[in-house]
């Protein structure tokens, strides 16, 4: 089997909709078209084929499309340090 390129997708609050990352990373050209590619299963998330267009992704889960795979990563504000 092949290893997929693996890249991190840092979020800043979870959770947020399977569309929203497709389309917020730049790997399909609308909304829309982050839709279509999900209602055809050509979206993975944890590894099983995802038709919901609202899944609700959260820090840990995996996707995997157009021979990629991401890591959906929590990013923490750093609050300021006040003395």
């Amino acid at each position: 089997m092949e290893t997929l390129p693996m890249k991190n997708i840092e979020i800043y609050a979870e959770p947020i909709a399977l569309y929203q990352i497709l389309k917020f990373e730049a790997l399909v050209s609308s909304g829309g078209e982050a839709k279509v590619a999900i209602d055809d299963g050509r979206v993975l998330v944890n590894g099983e084929v995802e038709t919901r267009r609202r899944k609700k992704i959260i820090a840990g889960d995996m996707i995997e499309f157009e021979k990629q795979q991401f890591k959906i990563v929590l990013k923490q504000e750093l609050k300021p340090f006040i003395s």
